[in-house]
This record gives structure tokens, sequence and C-alpha cells, in this order.
């Protein structure tokens, strides 16, 4: 169809030996200044009443229907540590929440042009993708001061395909450092396999074993400018710490999998009405 993979050889050998790469200027300031202004809009216009917090660590017990139906919305999510003893929010909503999510690629059309776009398409068509589509995307927003930690894991474990083909897309919408909670990752960590997973069952989402114990000294930082782009795997063991810093963190964060001789699992923590739409079609 005429796609051309805009990964060099290079980069391929890098992605497979560590795990992740880092492509710089992926988006142009005007695509990230539009995804910005957007979420601006989006943030201005939700009705607060509706509280969900998100957590890495309590997600179990945080777990709601509001969690689950945002699979196919534009949902909200507040950072732990953004309401006090009373109930109410210790500071403005603009500066409490952790993340938007999980259909912004698809109902939004700010978020679903990046995307979808052709240059993701030529990436994903190097990367040797024969029918993949975007399972969920995320704004997150890593507050100053309470941009909450998210733990070691890795992406299959929570969208699993048989065979697993999960791929990361994490896009730094700031300057991402150690000081405001840039992603860490193991390097070569993808070549050991899945962990675990996160099981969906009647009683709400558990994970299928417990985690295992990382040595820190084992992660690296990804420091990164705006607009790069860090391509993951599936399978590699990355976090991101606290952001206690006064600099905010956004990020713009989707996933894709393989459709093409590939199976959804079903207890999945996302279970669609609708099947999305492929990217292309090799």
């Amino acid at each position: 169809m005429g796609i051309i993979g805009n990964l060099s050889p290079e980069q391929l050998q890098s992605f497979d030996s560590q795990g992740f790469i880092v492509i710089e200027s992926f988006a142009s300031p005007e695509e990230m200044d539009a995804m910005r202004k957007r979420m601006d809009k989006l943030l201005d216009e939700f009705d607060c009443s509706t509280a969900s917090i998100f957590s890495t660590r309590n997600q179990q017990q945080l777990t709601d229907n509001y969690f689950f139906e945002s699979a196919e919305n534009i949902s909200f999510f507040f950072e732990e540590k953004a309401f006090a003893a009373d109930g109410n929010l210790k500071q403005p909503k603009k500066l409490s929440i952790n993340k938007a999510g999980h259909a912004l690629h698809e109902i939004d059309p700010v978020f679903k042009k990046f995307s979808c776009s052709e240059k993701l398409s030529s990436l994903l068509f190097s990367l040797d993708y024969k029918r993949p589509v975007i399972i969920q995307s995320m704004y997150i927003f890593k507050q100053p001061g309470i941009g909450g930690e998210v733990v070691p894991h890795q992406d299959n474990s929570f969208l699993f395909t048989e065979p697993p083909t999960c791929t990361g897309l994490w896009l730094a919408l700031e300057d991402a450092t150690t000081i405001n909670g840039c992603l860490w990752a193991i390097p070569g960590s993808q070549k050991n396999g899945l962990v675990r997973r996160m099981i969906r069952g009647e009683q709400g989402v558990s994970f299928d074993r417990p985690s295992p114990t990382y040595n820190q000294k084992d992660f690296v930082p990804i420091e990164v400018k705006a607009g790069s782009l860090v391509v993951i795997h599936g399978d590699l063991i990355h976090q991101s710490f606290e952001n206690q810093s006064l600099q905010s963190r956004h990020a713009y964060s989707w996933h894709v999998v393989d459709t093409d001789g590939c199976k959804w699992a079903p207890d999945n923590w996302i279970r669609r009405k609708v099947e999305p739409e492929p990217l292309f079609v090799s």
C-alpha cells in the first residue's frame, strides 16, 4: 500500500536489544500546542463531581464502572493526593487530575488526527504490524508536587493478545527529566517475557501473581525533550516516580496491538462493544 517504514535498521536493532527507542521531534510544536489546548478545553468542560481516582498501586480497590466505561469514553481520573480529609480538592481542578483516557484517539478529532497520522502508520509498518489497532490512549498530567508514581510494569500485562503484540507509544508534551518524573526502564528486560497479567473478573481486576521485586539500580532514566516519542516494547519493564517538583510533565500515550492472527484476551480490563478500526491493513 506504499507505506515506507520510517525506522532505520539501526533503530530496529536498538529496539530489539533495549526494548525501547526514542524518536526526537516526532511531534511538531504546532501538533503539541493543539493537543495541549484541546485538553485544556476538555478539562474545563469536565464536571469534577464525578470523582474517580487512578493508582497503579491500588487500582484493584479503586476500580469502578467509571474506569471500565472509560475504554470507550474520554474520562478523567484524579491523583490520589488530590483530596483533603474532608473530601474536597486541595487545589484547582486543573492541578488535581492524574490523566484523561482511554478513547481520546477515537472520540476527539485533535487527538485522532495525531494518533492515526501517516507517520504513525509508517512507524508501525516498520515494526512489522499487519493489522494494528489503537486499543487505548491517555493524556497524562504528572502534576507538580502530587504527580503519582507509576510502579514497574509491562504493557502486555494489561493489554494482552495471543501472541503478545502490544507496543506503547509515549509522547512528551513537556520536557521529561529525572526531576519531574520521566520514564525509567530496565534495558533488555523485554527478552525475559511477560511476568504477570491483570485479569478482569466478576469482582473487578486482580493480578494473576505477585509483582517481582526489582533492583532499582537496573533502571535507566529516559530523559527526553518535548516532542520526542518513546516507543516501548510490550514486555519492557518500565516505571516513573512521583513528581515532587514544581514543573508538570504532560505526555500523550497510546497503545497499539495487532489483530492479524492475534486474539484479544477476553479477560483484559478493556471489553469493547465495538471493535476498533485498524490503522491500515498490509
